[in-house]
């Protein structure tokens, strides 16, 4: 019963290392550029990757989406060369439980700082994923400036969270073993047994 056991473990393990991978907050050195609000029409592909819109808003078929463009710093040089979009939105106090309500004064902070025409990098702090073919966008939670593109900052929070990753799958692993052994093992050895006595009763060996 070893490979089972192995196959719904990295089942499991690849489904909590998605989520985990999409609802933990990471950390671009960007710069930004520009502030936008954008028509949004959501689809049944789509739809699970959005926030709800500004608290005490109604959730519809289509609505106004505020975007952050900014530039990452890809090639040490200093210069942004990688352009990079974030919606920002709350979250409410749904999933993911970040509670953040204030989308309209981070789109009023991005704004002024974007017309302000300084080269000054923060450290933006998103969770949520980048696809082109799926129409989403990683929602930002807040930005702080920071020296320059090369600051190097340690990632806590996704150490922590791949750490508890960690730690729920070895529990998982632990209760998998001990249903395997009291309930599993034992099933199967009286079935086999079971199956040896019908095939001598059916041979008239019983």
């Amino acid at each position: 019963m070893r490979w089972p056991r192995i196959i719904f473990l990295l089942i499991v393990a690849s489904l909590l290392g998605a989520v985990f991978h999409y609802t933990v907050p990471q950390r671009d050195i960007v710069q930004i550029t520009d502030t936008d609000v954008i028509r949004t029409d959501f689809s049944g592909w789509n739809r699970m990757f959005y926030a709800q819109g500004d608290s005490g808003t109604a959730t519809v078929e289509n609505r106004d989406l505020r975007i952050i463009n900014a530039v990452r710093d890809t090639n040490g040089d200093g210069i942004g060369d990688r352009d990079m979009v974030f919606r920002n939105e709350d979250t409410g106090f749904g999933w993911p439980p970040y509670f953040k309500l204030d989308s309209a004064d981070l789109h009023a902070e991005a704004t002024r700082l974007s017309n302000a025409g300084t080269e000054q990098w923060f450290a933006l702090t998103h969770y949520g994923w980048r696809s082109n073919l799926l129409s989403i966008y990683p929602n930002a939670l807040g930005f702080e400036p920071v020296s320059g593109p090369d600051v190097r900052l340690i990632p806590w929070m996704p150490i922590a969270a791949f750490l508890m990753l960690a730690l729920i799958a070895f529990v998982i692993w632990r209760i998998w073993e001990r249903f395997e052994d009291r309930v599993i093992n034992p099933f199967v050895d009286a079935t086999a047994v079971r199956w040896a006595k019908l095939k001598d009763r059916f041979a008239g060996r019983g």
